[in-house]
């Protein structure tokens, strides 16, 4: 049993720590925010943390109606300038908390004054103890290098955050019932298997969603990439329609992230026109007409909305890469090339 497989499935009980772990935190956060308003929002990631930025970027700009950019930190750490973010709020996100890049942006903004805030899973790391905030994801010893639970507690920490700023008691609500979302989902674990054997020749893929979970077609794509050497593109549907969908021929494989909610016009139009073009699709969704637009499926939890369905997704897109890494006969804990920590500047 791969690290990875331990790691998906410890995720539930990561999250289900998570909040109480941060209240207080998440509740000072708030604080600050009402006594300093913020015009806007910087996000400094990299790689999967940098998909959770994504996430966090739909639900701040849906829940509280600010514009969030996502930082380009190599304006700090290779042409050595400062940008005014005196107005923001400036939240880095790293795994490790070592990133220096994401560090240097969090470093000047505390100089401006600006609100910082930390998301990661060592409360001693520079991250953690340089910014105004640290919410840690109390995720335990991450060992595979593929990030999970993690990834995780990154998207959910920010999701709690915005509810709680934003006092919006019904995402409260629905984010409390995400462990056993997540729970549930272990469930169709043998059923992934199963489909994921099809797959297990594949060499190349889209994976495609709209929305908030255009945060999770990328994160799907690179866990794809870097687990089972798979040429794998993340796109928003959206996106999809203008150059890339020219690359889809006869058999290509497809993965499109298609729940209810309100992307789910755009996503049904998206696969009438990928099987039109004789594509293979795979669809992971809740809506039983859309799941039948699929030459296979993977049915997902009802009645979740667009801020909680990326949390199963997420889910499945792991179980997903993990299961065909071992199909194909790799080790999801130590891709070639690569290591737990990365240091970018």
């Amino acid at each position: 049993m791969s690290l990875m497989w331990q790691e998906i499935t410890q995720q539930p009980e990561v999250i289900e720590n998570c909040l109480s772990l941060n209240r207080k935190t998440i509740d000072a956060i708030v604080a600050r925010l009402e006594n300093k308003a913020v015009s806007n929002v910087i996000i400094a990631a990299r790689g999967t943390s940098d998909h959770a930025g994504i996430y966090g970027k739909y639900i701040i700009e849906i829940k509280k109606g600010i514009p969030v950019s996502l930082a380009a930190p190599s304006v700090f750490t290779i042409y050595d300038k400062n940008v005014d973010m005196s107005d923001s709020l400036v939240i880095a996100i790293s795994q490790s908390g070592r990133a220096a890049d994401a560090l240097e942006v969090i470093r000047s903004a505390r100089k401006q004054g600006a609100p910082t805030v930390a998301i990661t899973n060592f409360e001693d790391s520079p991250l953690a103890t340089e910014a105004e905030f640290h919410l840690f994801c109390g995720a335990g010893e991450e060992k595979s290098v593929a990030a999970t639970k993690t990834f995780m507690a990154q998207i959910y920490l920010l999701a709690q955050l915005v509810a709680a700023w934003s006092r919006d008691e019904s995402f409260k609500n629905e984010l409390a019932g995400v462990p056993s979302l997540l729970s549930k989902t272990l469930e169709s674990a043998e059923q992934i298997k199963n489909i994921v054997r099809i797959y297990r020749f594949m060499n190349e893929c889209f994976v495609l969603a709209r929305g908030t979970n255009y945060a999770i077609a990328l994160e799907a794509s690179l866990k794809i990439q870097e687990t089972c050497y798979v040429r794998a593109r993340g796109y928003a549907t959206s996106d999809f329609h203008h150059g890339p969908f020219a690359m889809v021929g006869e058999n290509m494989p497809v993965i499109v992230y298609a729940p209810k909610g309100e992307s789910l016009k755009d996503n049904r139009e998206m696969l009438e026109k990928l099987r039109n073009a004789g594509a293979d699709i795979l669809v992971v969704s809740n809506d039983p007409e859309t799941l039948a637009m699929g030459d296979r499926s993977i049915e997902i939890a009802d009645n979740v909305s667009d801020f909680v369905s990326p949390f199963i997704n997420a889910m499945v897109a792991q179980i997903f890469a993990c299961n065909l890494s071992a199909l194909k006969g790799l080790n999801p804990d130590a891709p070639r090339g690569l290591s737990k920590v990365t240091y970018t500047r």
